[in-house]
């Protein structure tokens, strides 16, 4: 096969993947914010209703550091693309379910045990999801294009949103509210099944890294390459706090901006969606931006720039989405998303340098996975708690705290390799 056709098939695997994995978490966010608090959570308070929402949505992130153990154990043994395929089925597969879930007015309290189950299963196959996807990537790319290439999974984020965020605008569009509460939420999980089965056709046309096939001709696989890792916990620990920034920033200026906006700044569901839509453009333009000027320089480098951005966003995120001024809530988005992309858009290519090839597949899954609870489903949390305690303003502060951490452990990372193949 040409070069060329073959990088290009290989990049659209490595995006396909995350496309759909942020297909399926924002419409499970946009969803949680919405319409799941009174759908499947009993209480006469709206504000519990909501937090309980929230903290099935945080279910994924604890569901996650466990599917990564399991995922990076196939990977490092049996090669990445196995892995990704089953991954892509796990994730789908629990998404789709989620469009027949009967709520807590049928059923009762099986409702939210179902909805959770299938939460957890969601986060189970994403915990193998990006790993695979980057290292699908970073272990194919030529000289000098490791950043770049790493970036294409990151790169399916932004995509996600806007296929989420669209269809959610588009329903908003076409049904009243009673109509969207009673079963216009179901599309969007409906949708996903297409998604999926368009990244399985990617997918399965693809072989395996050169990188894993080298060292599989060298020596057999680790037999439990998480036991392995304990000889990394240096890295792990560091790339853990190097991704938590990320994952704070894309949950606050999306789930948690989305839920402020709508209930506690009074905007419609439809205005607030469109805001978001246009912000997340810059999202796109931040990773591009990161991937070249990782390549030019490096990606710590990169994210260490991202990281101190991420501290000062921290100081506006909170007076700037409560100013009462679309302009201004569209700039303070706009601003975190394009930060985001300095904080994300490395990690492709700064992750995979902190672990040899044989354990790499589970230090770099059990890591960014590791991250995301602290970054994706604390921080939410907190802010959530804090804005009913009347103190939204401060929630972006979090932002500051996370940003420190990923400083951190940036900072004190020791990448093994220069290049990861």
């Amino acid at each position: 096969m040409h070069p060329i056709r073959q990088h290009a098939r290989i990049l659209t695997a490595s995006l396909v993947g995350t496309a759909v994995e942020f297909y399926d978490f924002y419409i499970y966010a946009t969803a949680a914010a919405l319409v799941f608090g009174p759908l499947f959570f009993p209480s006469s308070d709206p504000t519990t209703q909501v937090m309980l929402s929230f903290m099935s949505f945080g279910i994924a992130f604890f569901a996650r550091p466990v599917g990564a153990i399991a995922f990076g154990h196939f990977g490092d043994r049996i090669g990445r693309k196995s892995t990704l395929v089953a991954s892509l089925l796990l994730m789908g597969g629990s998404t789709l379910l989620i469009a027949f879930l009967p709520t807590y007015a049928m059923i009762g309290w099986v409702a939210p045990a179902l909805l959770c189950v299938l939460r957890f299963g969601q986060g189970f196959g994403l915990g193998g999801e990006w790993g695979g996807a980057a290292l699908l990537a970073v272990e194919n790319a030529p000289p000098g294009w490791t950043a770049r290439f790493g970036a294409a999974p990151q790169l399916g984020a932004p995509l996600g949103f806007l296929a989420a965020n669209g269809l959610f605008l588009l329903l908003g569009l076409w049904l009243d509210e009673a109509a969207f509460n009673a079963w216009g939420w179901r599309i969007p999980f409906l949708f996903s099944a297409v998604l999926v089965i368009i990244g399985l056709w990617v997918r399965l046309r693809i072989g395996e890294t050169p990188a894993f096939q080298e060292a599989l001709d060298k020596a057999p696989p680790h037999a439990v390459p998480l036991w392995e890792l304990r000889r990394h916990m240096g890295p792990l620990l560091a790339g853990s706090a190097g991704v938590i920034a990320c994952f704070a920033i894309f949950y606050l200026a999306t789930a948690y901006a989305l839920s402020q906006g709508t209930t506690t700044f009074g905007y419609s569901r439809e205005t607030f969606l469109a805001v978001q839509l246009g912000a997340n453009t810059f999202l796109a333009l931040g990773i591009v931006l990161a991937a070249f000027h990782a390549d030019s320089t490096t990606p710590g480098r990169t994210l260490l720039l991202g990281a101190l951005a991420t501290v000062v966003l921290g100081f506006a995120f909170g007076p700037g989405l409560a100013s009462g001024s679309l302009v201004t809530i569209f700039a303070t988005l706009a601003a975190a998303l394009l930060v985001m992309g300095f904080v994300y858009g490395p990690l492709g290519g700064w992750l995979p340098t902190l672990f040899p090839v044989g354990v790499r597949y589970s230090g770099i899954s059990v890591a960014f996975n590791a991250g995301g609870i602290v970054g994706g489903a604390l921080t939410p949390l907190v802010a959530q708690w804090l804005a009913g305690q009347g103190m939204g303003a401060q929630a972006g502060l979090l932002l500051s705290v996370a940003g420190v951490v990923t400083l951190v452990g940036v900072a004190l990372a020791k990448p093994q390799i220069t290049q990861s193949h």
